[in-house]
């Protein structure tokens, strides 16, 4: 962490949405539209703090007649570039990159990234060259309408070893012995934590909780993982399928436990336990249990990394799979009033 009384050489800034000609908050990001530049700089600095908000998830008390649909929480995508790189460094619907991918709004705070009493928040130092960030609305109807800040340092030259921050969003429906892929990727640099959404397609059913993190160093043998846990609630530092239910601390939580609706959303971040790997790193959740004694799930997980350049994610975003879990939340007798 940074030391808070360590005098740095920079400049602080904040990018906005906020323009001081018209007044206006906003950036309107429209259905259907290419994707919407935010904001974009060519000089070195790093992102400290990046927050938005936008209406379109709740009801809206000052337009009573607006239409209200919490799947703009996974149908607005957030992208990233670093380093003037043609690809995304960053690429996720902003409900999974904040830390719940169930289309559901929920108050939890933690050191790096939260959702705060109507706002979205992230923590984690973004390092750059050059930087664009965009959004895109996914959403048929609904036009969405952005509040955004970022605060940064502006550099002459960026601090030796910046690392390049990276985010991967992957969502599918899984048997229940099917192992749950969070991160297999290349290259140089450290894995620092994921948040991770699922949901049994039958009620009351959590059992794939049972499943531990299988984790491979620096090595193409998937026969024998570096790393295995005990469990899926172990890895994220709970126990007995997280018996007390919902928490949110600084590096680890549930902020959101519905055993009946079988829905779950877990967040853990790694600093001094952050995995370093040099060539590549593969992570899974295995269950161990008899395929027999397991039930089918959906998940939706975003892993967070720093590698040592802008690499390109090892998959894009589908927009055919990025709705499976509101889907089942609409489409069943598991849909909320």
């Amino acid at each position: 962490m940074t030391n808070i009384s360590e005098l740095r050489s920079a400049k602080t800034r904040q990018f906005t949405t906020f323009d001081p000609e018209t007044k206006s908050k906003t950036k309107r990001i429209m259905p259907g539209a290419p994707a919407s530049t935010l904001i974009e700089s060519d000089k070195p600095g790093i992102i400290s703090r990046l927050w938005l908000t936008f209406p379109g998830w709740f009801w809206r008390h000052w337009d009573v007649e607006a239409e209200n649909d919490p799947s703009t929480l996974k149908k607005l995508i957030i992208r990233i570039y670093w380093d003037g790189e043609l690809y995304p460094s960053v690429e996720a619907p902003v409900g999974d990159f904040f830390g719940i991918g169930h289309c559901e709004y929920r108050h939890f705070l933690s050191r790096y990234l939260g959702m705060s009493s109507g706002g979205f928040y992230c923590y984690f130092p973004m390092p750059y060259n050059k930087v664009r960030i965009e959004l895109e609305n996914l959403h048929d109807r609904i036009p969405i309408d952005v509040f955004f800040n970022a605060n940064y340092e502006e550099y002459d030259v960026l601090p030796e070893n910046s690392g390049r921050f990276h985010c991967l969003f992957q969502t599918s429906r899984l048997d229940g012995a099917d192992p749950l892929p969070l991160l297999d990727i290349k290259g140089r640099g450290h894995y620092v934590g994921c948040c991770l959404s699922m949901q049994g397609q039958d009620l009351n059913y959590l059992s794939y909780l049972e499943a531990p993190e299988y984790i491979y160093i620096d090595t193409d043998d998937h026969e024998n993982p570096t790393i295995v846990g005990t469990g899926l609630e172990d890895y994220f530092n709970g126990g007995w399928y997280f018996r007390e239910g919902e928490f949110h601390g600084e590096l680890h939580g549930v902020p959101l436990k519905d055993t009946l609706r079988s829905m779950i959303s877990m967040y853990r971040f790694h600093e001094r336990d952050a995995i370093i790997f040099d060539n590549n790193l593969r992570i899974a959740f295995v269950n161990p249990w008899e395929a027999k004694h397991l039930k089918p799930y959906w998940y939706a997980s975003t892993a967070y990394w720093y590698q040592d350049h802008a690499s390109a994610l090892p998959c894009k975003l589908s927009e055919g799979g990025l709705m499976s879990m509101y889907r089942l939340r609409d489409t069943d007798h598991q849909s909320m009033p």
